[in-house]
């Protein structure tokens, strides 16, 4: 088996032709999608996979220096890409993934037919007229958490960003998720997510793209991902029902359908999906 896959832990399943590939955000694993993976195994060529440093990636590959930006994680997706040879990918990228995904289509553009964001953030940090949801006081409080109590702050922060009360065991799978990262590469990783700024390049994207954003999301607000539908060509908006950061683990039914409508080229706010258009919203 090729070393770049067993080094990121790919799984490749399904029937279908068409690749979907699903990217996990901070934190987590290719775990993090079981809720919602089966619903395209009939259809799809499901490729999943754990960045290096996370989940059951090989951690003797961790490189502290590669992976203190996004566009070290961007080279594990390129990388899995070229290993197996892919073309014409539907890349889903949870919270920072959207960003990786996006910076591996600005360098391999012909590799990717359409990127899905789900819950992104171009700019963690607030900055003048941008609302990006957090200060600088903010982000450092983050960091000194991770550094001192990992475990502590995984399970203060679980819940917070599942907003799914009724539901604890959801917020119980996360933290597992959470904890099985060493806190030095999640102090890492946390600090390459909320020091990034991609708002002058997803500018450039030219893949057509969707961007799935949660009523009520703590880690990216409203502004983010209006942010990127009002700065990046052929982006297209949908604000759930769902609430919280993870959608695809709260509310997995809706994720799926918003996914394969845009795939399908099916309707957004009731109108047929046209890629001329820079502009379109569905709430």
């Amino acid at each position: 088996m090729h070393t770049i896959l067993i080094r990121n832990n790919v799984k490749i399943l399904g029937q279908g032709s068409q690749v979907i590939m699903f990217a996990h955000g901070f934190g987590c694993a290719q775990s993090s999608w079981k809720y919602i993976t089966d619903a395209f195994l009939e259809d799809y060529r499901v490729i999943l996979f754990d960045y290096v440093g996370s989940g059951q990636s090989d951690q003797n590959q961790y490189d502290y220096h590669k992976y203190s930006t996004l566009e070290g994680y961007a080279c594990d997706v390129i990388d899995i890409i070229e290993a197996l040879g892919l073309k014409d990918i539907i890349f889903v990228g949870h919270s920072v993934s959207s960003m990786i995904g996006m910076i591996a289509a600005l360098q391999i553009p012909e590799s990717f037919k359409k990127l899905i964001f789900i819950g992104p953030s171009p700019r963690y940090l607030n900055d003048r007229d941008y609302i990006g949801g957090f200060e600088s006081a903010d982000i450092e409080s983050i960091f000194t958490q991770i550094a001192e109590d990992y475990v502590g702050w995984t399970k203060g922060i679980s819940p917070a960003v599942m907003d799914k009360a009724e539901q604890p065991e959801l917020a119980d799978f996360l933290q597992e998720c959470f904890e099985e990262t060493e806190p030095s590469i999640a102090l890492a990783f946390a600090m390459a997510t909320f020091k990034a700024d991609y708002r002058h390049q997803i500018k450039n994207l030219r893949v057509p793209s969707l961007t799935l954003q949660s009523s009520n999301d703590m880690m990216a607000p409203q502004s983010a991902g209006e942010y990127i539908h009002q700065n990046t060509r052929d982006n297209f908006l949908v604000v759930m029902k769902a609430t919280g950061h993870f959608p695809h683990i709260s509310e997995p039914k809706e994720t799926i359908r918003e996914i394969k409508d845009f795939i399908e080229g099916k309707k957004v706010n009731d109108q047929p999906i046209d890629f001329t258009l820079s502009n379109a919203y569905k709430f």
